[in-house]
């Protein structure tokens, strides 16, 4: 499988993410005229940021704020590939979205509705296409701290709109210090959570086929100001199954609310867990009380067992450590569907054995994504989804479906 994976150690940004797609391969000529078609034409040089060679993309674009319904007529007018203009469409209801939660509804764009970030989103999603990868996978980015300054004066770091982006979607991330100001700007964070289709963690052994950097505006002495974007070949043979290890952590509690057991839950996930679960039990005298059992990986366990102390005030977990699990090898499909006049590139994961795919389920995320925009549930999405991967892969590849 093609993936294509961003390390974003020292945050990221539309400039930063377009160039290091270029560095690692992108087409220069179809990035150059998608972005030239709608403010003037870019310059792309190399530069050098802390001693690492770099692709600098400068579009030479002014400010002007606009609505969301103004930019994306303007995205639609551009010469860029049909798939790359869906998903800057995305990226841009994302944004409006987050900026919303922060303002309210309000007419205007400022920062991302002007001219350099339109075309920063356009050229990413253009360079994105045109590598053709099968996959994409962020690794935990880096939001910066302290303060900002923009439209709306003074602001902290990250964001406010960075953060509601990034919630609840696959990408992990990390705070900076008070001294490294912004790092990961909104259209950055919108473009890696509208590209991300697979978590890191769901990546095995791989070969590397090329490696690339974007550079950032800033060229601070101590840290090279780059994101990094590496083309792999991962491995994803199907037909054999394979061994893990893994720590399963447990606690019984009687005395914490749904609404506390769910928050656990969900910092247990952010923080690495495999899995987590909450089981109904009856425990001594008893009194009604629930199980927490958390799979983790080995290198987690520690982390995660002090959150479910921390967070539930257990006075101990129990972990039983290097438990081994049989596991089927998977593979994330990209497959084309079409509801309610949108076309739409959507992934789903597959479970092989012995040369069969014996389950075929679509990524939520993307699937109710989908949903929202088409009006209709996500259930009757996802079916939709699952059931023309199947017709796909019988006409198209041969496989065997069990």
């Amino acid at each position: 499988m093609r993936v294509l994976l961003f390390d974003p150690f020292h945050g990221a940004a539309g400039d930063m993410i377009t160039g290091a797609l270029l560095a690692v391969g992108a087409d220069r000529d179809l990035v150059a005229k998608a972005m030239g078609s709608l403010v003037a034409d870019p310059v792309f040089s190399e530069v050098d940021r802390a001693g690492i060679r770099a692709v600098r993309v400068e579009t030479r674009a002014g400010s002007h704020a606009r609505t969301l319904d103004e930019v994306l007529a303007r995205i639609r007018e551009g010469d860029a590939p049909p798939e790359a203009i869906d998903i800057a469409v995305q990226v841009f209801k994302r944004l409006a979205a987050a900026e919303e939660k922060v303002h309210g509804e309000h007419p205007h764009f400022h920062e991302v509705g002007a001219d350099d970030a339109i075309a920063d989103v356009v050229g990413a999603c253009t360079a994105l296409v045109s590598l053709k990868v099968e996959a994409v996978a962020v690794l935990p980015v880096l939001l910066g701290g302290g303060t900002g300054t923009g439209s709306h004066g003074t602001f902290p770091v990250p964001p406010p709109a960075t953060l509601n982006i990034l919630t609840g979607t696959r990408i992990r991330s990390r705070l900076g210090s008070l001294e490294d100001g912004e790092l990961c700007t909104p259209t950055g964070a919108a473009l890696l959570a509208e590209f991300a289709t697979i978590s890191p963690e769901d990546l095995g052994e791989m070969t590397v086929l090329a490696n690339g950097y974007g550079a950032g505006t800033g060229n601070p002495h101590h840290v090279p100001n780059v994101l990094r974007a590496v083309l792999i070949e991962a491995q994803a043979s199907a037909g054999k199954t394979g061994q893990d290890a893994v720590d399963i952590l447990e606690t019984n509690v009687d005395d914490i609310s749904g609404e506390v057991l769910a928050d656990v839950i969900g910092r247990l996930m952010e923080a690495g867990a495999r899995d987590a679960s909450v089981i109904p039990c009856i425990m001594k005298k008893g009194r009604s009380g629930h199980l927490i059992r958390v799979i983790a990986g080995p290198e987690t366990s520690r982390a995660l067992a002090r959150i479910l102390a921390r967070e539930l005030g257990t006075l101990g977990v129990r972990c039983i450590p290097s438990v081994h699990r049989f596991i089927a090898d998977r593979t994330i499909e990209l497959v084309a569907v079409e509801m309610c006049g949108i076309r739409r590139k959507m992934p789903v994961k597959c479970a092989w054995m012995d040369g069969e795919c014996y389950s075929i389920k679509a990524e939520f995320d993307p699937a109710r994504d989908l949903a929202g925009e088409a009006g209709i549930p996500v259930r009757e999405v996802t079916r939709i989804i699952e059931e023309t991967a199947r017709e796909f892969f019988r006409k198209n590849h041969g496989e065997k479906m069990s």
